[in-house]
């Protein structure tokens, strides 16, 4: 472990201000079920602005590392893992899979410590839990590798496992940022009609017409509500997907799905911000229910579609819009927060 040194690192020390780059040194040993990865790429999710921004309440672990998608090469290996070995190319993902869930590491910041969950990513070295890492064929393209951490499979799984679309029936995506984009995605393949994507960003309304969408509404501009049932004509909304968490448009989207629609949360309102709904129709038929990383299993997912990506059959490169230096991570994300990046943007290490 000495051997490598010290790396760089994008640390979050204060809620809502911009992430510090600085310096870190590894443990003096990995532990059990512990890997150590040289990060190639990271991608951002909309996850990190709400860790950065503090939507769940205050943070207890401050100063820590940030990223839950990426992709690497796996440096070396603690004891007892079992599932990857020295030099194979892996993908980073917060949905754990087969092996050990090993302790969360700490690093050294000169005299602080920093402190890191199962997975982070946005850092150049990474100790990760084994169950985090699903290793991926020697050829892989790395670039778009760190989708199959989490916006892919979230994206995919959700209309697949949660919203369980199917041929025919419609579906809104509301917020289509990169989890959003694979969403519809998914539903394309899925042969779902109409697939509606909502945003306030016509860039990312236009990439979700590259990825399949067959209308889309900019929610700054034209009645939402009326607009879709416009679209819809006498057809029930099967399908709501809300990506924003915000309680308002979580309500709209129950509202707006028919007596068997169902409601999938994947956004996450800020802790206080309740949502009211009338319960009735949940006894006869209408649900809702909130996503966990879309109930991947990424073993079995994760090969799935990198076969996928591999036949052309999956979209995975035009997601990807803008790549930036891990020393220019807070212009990506105020990128992301300002919509002046549609897809996916990557930070190359």
């Amino acid at each position: 472990m000495d051997s490598y040194g010290t790396f760089k690192a994008a640390i979050l020390v204060e809620q809502r201000q911009p992430l510090v780059i600085a310096d870190l040194s590894l443990p003096e040993q990995l532990e059990v079920g512990q890997v150590l990865v040289k990060i190639h790429y990271s991608g951002i999710c909309g996850s990190q602005l709400g860790e950065i921004d503090g939507a769940k309440g205050p943070d207890r672990w401050l100063p820590h590392l940030l990223g839950h998608e990426g992709s690497g090469v796996v440096l070396a290996v603690g004891p007892g893992v079992k599932h990857v070995s020295t030099g194979d190319k892996v993908v980073l993902h917060w949905r754990p899979g087969p092996g050990i869930e090993a302790a969360a590491p700490k690093y050294r910041w000169g005299e602080k410590t920093v402190n890191a969950g199962w997975i982070t990513t946005f850092n150049e070295m990474a100790v990760v839990s084994e169950n985090r890492l699903t290793r991926i064929p020697q050829d892989s393209n790395m670039e778009v590798a760190p989708l199959l951490g989490c916006a892919v499979t979230t994206g995919f799984g959700t209309v697949l496992n949660n919203a369980q679309l199917r041929i025919g029936e419609s579906i809104v995506v509301f917020g289509a940022g990169g989890v959003g984009l694979n969403m519809v995605q998914a539903a394309a393949m899925t042969s779902g009609h109409p697939i509606i994507a909502v945003d306030v960003f016509d860039g990312r309304l236009e990439l979700a017409l590259q990825m399949g969408a067959t209308h889309t509404i900019n929610a700054q501009k034209v009645d939402v509500d009326a607009r879709i049932k416009e679209i819809l004509g006498d057809q029930d909304l099967d399908v709501f997907i809300d990506n924003t968490g915000k309680p308002e448009i979580i309500e709209r989207g129950y509202a707006l799905t028919g007596p068997k629609g169902r409601v999938v949360l994947v956004g996450v309102p800020k802790k206080g911000n309740d949502i009211l709904i009338y319960s009735l129709p949940l006894h006869f038929g209408k649900i809702i229910t909130g996503s966990h990383g879309g109930e991947t299993i990424p073993d079995q997912d994760i090969p799935r579609y990198m076969r996928l990506f591999a036949e052309g059959k999956l979209r995975l490169a035009e997601l990807l819009t803008e790549t930036f230096t891990l020393d220019d991570i807070n212009t990506a994300i105020q990128g992301m927060r300002d919509g002046m990046i549609s897809g996916r943007c990557l930070i190359k290490m």
